[in-house]
């Protein structure tokens, strides 16, 4: 399949350094705003980037459940292939990619589990469906079929019929914290504003630099 011929033109608003604020959580909050506002399907998704102790990345799709000023924070099986990268290696990327509005943010850094208090407050506002399937899906193994997975919902189903459904242990949350964010717009004749903003020597605050495209 030729995509030689598949190009759009971009065309969108400058982005300059006294366009953003000097806080990157403060400017990526901003952005999603105004992503969420626009009702697109899965507005909180992103794409996480992990790699193995070899250095093998690997990518998917995640839901983004809280940003602050302590970093940006995901659920997910501790078991899973993620999870795994993780142990071996705790730096992950975080790209929010919007091609509706020419934006994509690139955020990396550390990542650390949360408390299991955090996790378990967020547990209890999971529908009860998600709950089980936390139960009855272990993430990234092999299955011989579909009806494997849903007989062992199914069994899960059973087993807490008529109660509350308790947090895995091998479920919780993680949270990276920013060293570096960078935001791309897209400009026309592929002449992009990339704003990087990186951790300021000597103190605690932010530099932002621009990039070529």
């Amino acid at each position: 399949m030729d995509l030689d011929a598949l190009r759009r033109e971009y065309e969108s608003n400058p982005l300059d350094v006294e366009d953003v604020a000097p806080d990157p959580i403060v400017q990526v909050q901003r952005w999603l705003a105004e992503w969420v506002s626009g009702t697109p399907d899965e507005p909180s998704a992103i794409v996480l980037v992990t790699a193995d102790a070899q250095g093998r990345p690997s990518a998917r799709n995640v839901l983004l459940r809280r940003i602050d000023s302590a970093g940006l924070t995901f659920f997910t099986s501790y078991r899973s292939r993620k999870a795994q990268d993780l142990a071996a290696n705790p730096q992950a990327t975080i790209l929010f990619s919007w091609v509706p509005v020419l934006r994509q943010i690139h955020v990396s850094g550390a990542v650390h589990r949360v408390e299991p208090a955090e996790s378990d407050a967020y547990w209890a506002t999971r529908p009860r469906g998600s709950q089980l399937a936390a139960w009855a899906s272990e993430q990234s193994s092999v299955l011989p079929d579909r009806a494997a997975l849903e007989a062992r919902f199914a069994e899960m189903e059973d087993r807490y019929a008529g109660g509350e459904v308790p947090r895995p242990p091998h479920w919780g949350g993680y949270r990276l914290v920013p060293e570096t964010v960078e935001l791309w717009q897209g400009r026309a004749n592929r002449m992009h504003d990339r704003l990087r903003y990186q951790r300021a020597a000597g103190h605690d605050g932010w530099e932002i630099v621009r990039l070529a495209p």
